[in-house]
């Protein structure tokens, strides 16, 4: 792995291609890790790339790997170390058949939970085997566990903490002796493993449920963190967001709608309501992008329609897939959709601060001030937005502004898509009245 990651950061290439925001922050102090041969456990709450780092890391293993034939723990042919294969070579020699291995082979991965046993990490006597006719005295007996089954190769453990005490106990010896010793055998197994874990950060305190011996033998800790900015958030979203299979749909999301999404959860993250320590996941971002498309999708197959646009009326659906990745904190109860309301509120008059020009503001209030009336909802129309901005030349400016780098700009959707966020906007800036009932919505002047 050290030969690897050498190469790679010689050649300027990130180890983690698909990991997005960590490029001055997480990743030089993983590349210090691997540098320096050390174990490493990563510190985050949810949603922060730790397991695809974690798993990442088998791109730095060698392709293919020789192993004795038949071996369980994956023996280096010019150095065995279980019976069996000691046995083999002594007997054949050079001709002791050789196995290749992927690199996706050598990598093990355990959740750990509470009924997780020192069986299944380490290993025990086989019933069977003993039943066969061999003595107990006999190593061949034993059954590995998945921290020797991944021998010369990359052992996970996820969620560390939620391990019993005495299972991290036996994790000692792995961690600093690189031995596994398996109950009174004295079997002593020289493990070349890297053993990598991830932990929240408030159960890897003092006040946590991880032993102090066991922090200590792991050699780098790693601190993650959420993106820091929206734009990073939004590159995540982008990446990672599954386009759904829509037919003969043409489905196309406008930048400023991904941008409320972003803003959504950055908005989260800094609000009093929702529980910090549990943390706010990239994964809400990405499912709120799906489902705003989904109620586009599902709005226009009613209508009859092809082309798939989100527009502020979908937000409406984000409270859905947005519950399940928050945990709420008021005394209040009942107040759960209000908040997350709130929540998309601010979001929204973020945006519409931060792409609609100030200055073609007053002439969309003054447009109103003659007794305009404007209708939004489901049902409305694309088309009756272009009738719109006929009606009200004082949008087409901010509606342009919000298009300029959109692909299809002048299309019915998009354009209905940047109208409505310049009408909502102006609302949650106090410059229009907004009257709301049942889906649909009547803008006029105050």
């Amino acid at each position: 792995m050290r030969r690897n990651a050498i190469a790679r950061i010689r050649a300027g290439e990130p180890l983690f291609p698909r990991v997005l925001g960590y490029e001055n922050t997480v990743s030089p102090q993983l590349e210090n890790a691997l540098l320096a041969g050390h174990d490493v456990i990563f510190l985050g709450e949810r949603g922060k790339a730790k397991t695809r780092m974690i798993r990442g890391l088998t791109g730095l293993l060698d392709e293919w790997m020789p192993i004795v034939a038949g071996s369980e723990i994956n023996d280096d042919p010019y150095a065995p170390t279980s019976r069996h294969a000691r046995d083999l070579i002594d007997e054949m020699g050079d001709d002791t058949p050789i196995t290749w291995v992927g690199r996706d082979d050598r990598y093990g991965e355990k959740l750990a939970t509470p009924d997780t046993s020192i069986a299944d990490l380490i290993g025990e006597v086989d019933p069977i085997k003993v039943a066969e006719g061999r003595y107990l005295a006999d190593e061949l007996v034993l059954h590995y566990g998945l921290v020797p089954r991944t021998n010369r190769g990359i052992f996970a453990i996820n969620e560390l903490p939620d391990l019993a005490e005495r299972i991290q106990v036996g994790l000692l010896n792995v961690l600093e002796e690189r031995d596994v010793q398996i109950r009174g055998h004295k079997v002593r197994l020289p493990l070349d493993v890297v053993l990598v874990a991830s932990a929240n950060p408030e159960d890897y305190t003092n006040r946590g449920r991880m032993i102090t011996p066991l922090k200590d033998r792991f050699g780098s800790q790693i601190r993650t963190h959420y993106p820091l900015d929206v734009e990073t958030e939004i590159a995540i979203v982008e990446q990672e967001w599954v386009h759904p299979e829509a037919g003969d749909l043409d489905i196309a999301v406008p930048s400023f709608m991904t941008e409320i999404i972003a803003n959504l959860t950055f908005a989260a993250r800094n609000s009093p309501h929702i529980s910090q320590r549990s943390g706010v996941s990239v994964r809400l971002s990405i499912a709120n992008q799906e489902v705003m498309v989904a109620n586009a999708m599902r709005r226009a197959l009613r209508s009859g329609g092809s082309n798939v646009v989100p527009r502020i009326v979908d937000l409406d659906a984000l409270p859905a897939a947005t519950a399940g990745k928050v945990e709420i904190e008021t005394l209040d109860e009942g107040r759960d959709g209000e908040i997350l309301s709130d929540l998309v509120r601010s979001a929204v008059l973020a945006v519409f601060k931060d792409r609609v020009p100030p200055e073609t503001h007053r002439a969309v209030v003054d447009a109103f001030e003659s007794d305009l009336v404007v209708d939004t909802g489901e049902d409305v129309t694309e088309a009756a937005y272009t009738v719109l901005l006929e009606r009200v030349p004082a949008l087409v400016a901010p509606v342009r502004a919000l298009l300029m780098d959109e692909d299809g700009a002048e299309s019915p959707a998009m354009i209905a898509s940047a109208a409505e966020l310049v009408l909502e906007g102006l609302h949650l800036a106090k410059r229009l009245n907004k009257d709301a009932s049942g889906g649909r919505a009547q803008f006029r002047g105050r």
